[in-house]
């Protein structure tokens, strides 16, 4: 499985929101300049995140985007699913149910279940504002969100 660039730049922007927004939006011209993302591109992200209910938007001159919620009540999980849909490694394991016709006699089946609740256990446990703080130490020694 392979992260797209919409789900790792959705952590990205969600991040650089969460550290830059101060109670006030932040516009897509300031994260497309500190992330080196297009604002076109930014423009996809942020429907997406925007549809999953992360963000809050504001149009006009101090318009923006801000977080719905406190960084610590969104999860890697929850915004990479926004961005990417399921995480799953392999298609029959996409959806609640698996209708694979061959679930009952495959011997792969297990190793593939437990190689997507490994991941769902670390995306999940993992919060933004844990990223958050991360990336703050990271900044003091001069590295870009």
């Amino acid at each position: 499985m392979m992260i797209s660039t919409r789900g790792r730049y959705a952590l990205r922007v969600m991040i650089d929101i969460a550290v830059y927004a101060n109670g006030s939006y932040v516009s897509l011209k300031e994260i497309s300049e500190r992330q080196e993302i297009s604002v076109k591109y930014l423009e996809q992200v942020v429907a997406l995140l925007n549809k999953a209910g992360f963000l809050q938007s504001l149009r006009g001159n101090n318009g923006g985007y801000k977080l719905t919620k406190h960084p610590s009540e969104y999860t890697a999980g929850d915004i990479l699913r926004a961005a990417e849909g399921s995480l799953a490694p392999i298609a029959c394991l996409k959806n609640e149910t698996n209708d694979c016709e061959r679930r009952e006699k495959c011997t792969t089946l297990p190793f593939w279940e437990n190689y997507y609740k490994t991941i769902n256990d670390y995306v999940n446990s993992v919060t933004l504002q844990d990223l958050v703080d991360e990336a703050i130490a990271l900044t003091a020694d001069n590295y870009s969100i």
